[in-house]
């Protein structure tokens, strides 16, 4: 799938994909922790505080969707479904439901028939690769973010989820290539309209990111503890689609640079590394891989299927 500036759409399609890992291993070590706990410990975390930025099931199962689009030149749930059952390390923080998925995939059993009724973010967390591939065509993103979600996840608010954060990759894809600032109200009314014929209640989540945008003109460091204040009053931001999706999305529109937009989503506390590496996928896509702090980058563990592989994943997709 060609692009008239190829090297421009691989750096946003690596932004996005190493932007999920990067978000990912900032927030796993305080996943789960109240926001203000995270500022007591740290004030405002911004650093790997571990020695190696390890991934958790968000990034595995994003390594899954790269090797299906490279195995087959397109997203085919069959194939991704085998390959979230080869990929599966239970120590990488699998919900307790995917076990069971897992299994059932194992044993043979077809891939439209092994998720569960799971509302929550799991579909919507590993999405950035096909938000990416399909970026151009937002009907087609549609119907292939809905088929990967239902590997796991049956859900209205779970399908919901899945879409409205590949919309989010898209659109912020479009944006960036065509180098336009992003206009707030029209990216949500644009995330709005796929997913209210999915789930009403989700769509209309969204509306107090809208508000948000609207109060908060730009976003400096000053500013953050403000904003982080304020979405964490709106949002439970737990592993429920519909509360941590919009709040990734959040976390990108009320910033200004990929790394602002990333210790934002990480510091609402909560599902930290799962709101880090949506926001991380959004932002990765409108800013670029260039735009990712390098500190963060050669931290990220590089074993067997680690940082330089999801590289040459994205590469290999694009050739």
């Amino acid at each position: 799938m060609g692009h008239p500036d190829k090297e421009q759409f691989l750096d946003r399609f690596l932004g996005s994909a190493l932007g999920t890992f990067v978000g990912d291993a900032l927030g796993e070590p305080v996943e789960g922790w109240p926001h203000r706990a995270i500022y007591g410990r740290f004030g405002l975390l911004d650093t790997m505080v571990r020695g190696e930025g390890r991934y958790t099931d968000d990034t595995q199962m994003m390594i899954g969707i790269l090797e299906t689009l490279i195995e087959k030149g397109r997203f085919d749930p069959a194939i991704c479904a085998g390959k979230f059952q080869e990929n599966f390390d239970p120590t990488r923080g699998y919900g307790r439901r995917i076990f069971g998925v897992v299994e059932r995939i194992r044993q043979g059993v077809p891939w439209n028939q092994v998720g569960t009724d799971s509302f929550g973010n799991g579909g919507a967390m590993r999405i950035a690769p096909i938000g990416c591939f399909y970026y151009r065509d937002l009907q087609a993103l549609k119907e292939n973010a809905i088929m990967s979600a239902r590997i796991t996840h049956n859900h209205p608010e779970g399908l919901a989820g899945a879409v409205a954060q590949a919309t989010a990759v898209g659109l912020a894809l479009q944006y960036g290539l065509s180098n336009e600032p992003v206009e707030p109200e029209k990216f949500l009314d644009s995330i709005t309209a796929r997913v209210t014929d999915i789930d009403k209640g989700f769509a209309e989540s969204l509306n107090a990111i809208k508000s948000m945008s609207a109060s908060f003109t730009s976003c400096h460091r000053g500013s953050m503890i403000e904003i982080i204040e304020a979405i964490a009053g709106r949002y439970r931001l737990s592993l429920r689609a519909i509360e941590s999706v919009p709040a990734a999305i959040g976390a990108f529109l009320l910033t200004t640079c990929f790394k602002d937009a990333v210790v934002l989503a990480v510091n609402l506390g909560g599902d930290t590394d799962t709101i880090g590496a949506m926001a991380g996928a959004i932002a990765g896509a409108y800013y670029g891989y260039g735009q990712i702090p390098e500190a963060w980058v050669i931290r990220l563990e590089n074993g067997a299927k680690g940082r330089d592989y999801v590289i040459s994943c994205v590469k290999e997709i694009l050739l």
